[in-house]
Order: structure tokens, then C-alpha cells, then sequence
């Protein structure tokens, strides 16, 4: 298994989380309804929105997996955030980085991998839209087109949460962000 690497903008890019104040908080039906709608649209076992901080990934929304959080060193979506287009595993047990990954060799035995890397404004990336299914798969164009198009509506509900509490002038948190 081949671990994440830490991201160049690390610092910024976990500041800029925290200022969301959106870990550990409550799930929230904006964000359960994309992934029930992607669960369903690509046939997938597991979709997820997923935030990532210095050691875990935590999940705002998930549906077909149980855990709250993983740990960062073994996540999908720890690649994800390193790069600002889709990651797609077709098979991960073909995969040099993920072939022997607890979450492929073990329950929930992951096989695909897609995710979507989430973008704040100013283009950090805080974290995943993702699929993951049990059946090595392709996603055609079509399909890439449309898990970009549901990351966009994440990122867009993600920015609203950061326009309402971190003000532009000075980039701090404002009173809503309290």
C-alpha cells in the first residue's frame, strides 16, 4: 500500500477546514441527498462526502458505510485531494498504490474507486465526493461528466457554508463563524 502524500498547501488547506467549522458536526440532508443520488445513479455499494484533516477522513455524508471516519494513511481520498481532476480506480487489486489495502483485501473489500476532489473558492481542496463498489468498473464519459457535475453541487453547498462565516476583506471567521 502506497500512503497518501501530504498535499504542498497542507497548512492552508487544513486552515481553511477548520475555518468551515463543518467537522464533527451533524449529517445534513443537502449533503445525505447527492450521495443517495449517487449511490443509486452509478449502482455503487458506498458513496460519501468526505472531509480530510491531518490524520483522518471524516464522512459529513455516507451512505453504505457504517464507520463515521477512517484513517488518512489508508484512505482513497487521501490521493484525491493531491490532484484537481477525478481519481479513478478501476480495479483496485490491479492498483500498485491500493492492492493490498486493508479496505481492499478486508470488508468493505473495495474494488472501484471514483472520487471527486472538493474545491473552496480560492481552490483548496478540503475533500471527496467518492464512490466505491465491491465490482471492478469503468466509468464512461458520460458518467465521469455526471460524479463531476454532483461534486460541483457539494462544492457549491460547501461555499455557501463558507460565505456565510468567513468574511472576504480579512479571510477570518465572522460572527456566524462563532
Amino acid at each position: 500500500m502506497i500512503k497518501p502524500e501530504i498535499p504542498n498547501n497542507e497548512a492552508e488547506r487544513l486552515h481553511a477546514l477548520r475555518a468551515l467549522k463543518i467537522l464533527d458536526t451533524s449529517h445534513e440532508e443537502r449533503f445525505d441527498r447527492v450521495t443517495r443520488i449517487a449511490k443509486r445513479m452509478f449502482n455503487v455499494s458506498i458513496s460519501l462526502v468526505t472531509l480530510i484533516d491531518e490524520d483522518r477522513q471524516w464522512f459529513k455524508s455516507r451512505q453504505g458505510l457504517d464507520a463515521p471516519e477512517l484513517p488518512r494513511e489508508t484512505s482513497f481520498c487521501g490521493h484525491t485531494i493531491n490532484q484537481d481532476e477525478l481519481l479513478i480506480i478501476p480495479d483496485t487489486a490491479q492498483d500498485e498504490r491500493f492492492f493490498d489495502n486493508p479496505f481492499v483485501t478486508g470488508d468493505p473489500k473495495v474494488r472501484f474507486y471514483a472520487g471527486f476532489p472538493l474545491k473552496l473558492r480560492e481552490g483548496v481542496i478540503i475533500g471527496t465526493l467518492c464512490l466505491a463498489d465491491s465490482k471492478p468498473r469503468q466509468l464512461n464519459d458520460e458518467e465521469k461528466q455526471l460524479l463531476r457535475d454532483l461534486g460541483t453541487l457539494v462544492e457549491r453547498e460547501i461555499q455557501s457554508i463558507q460565505l456565510a462565516t468567513i468574511d472576504e476583506l480579512t479571510r477570518i471567521s465572522n460572527r456566524r463563524g462563532f
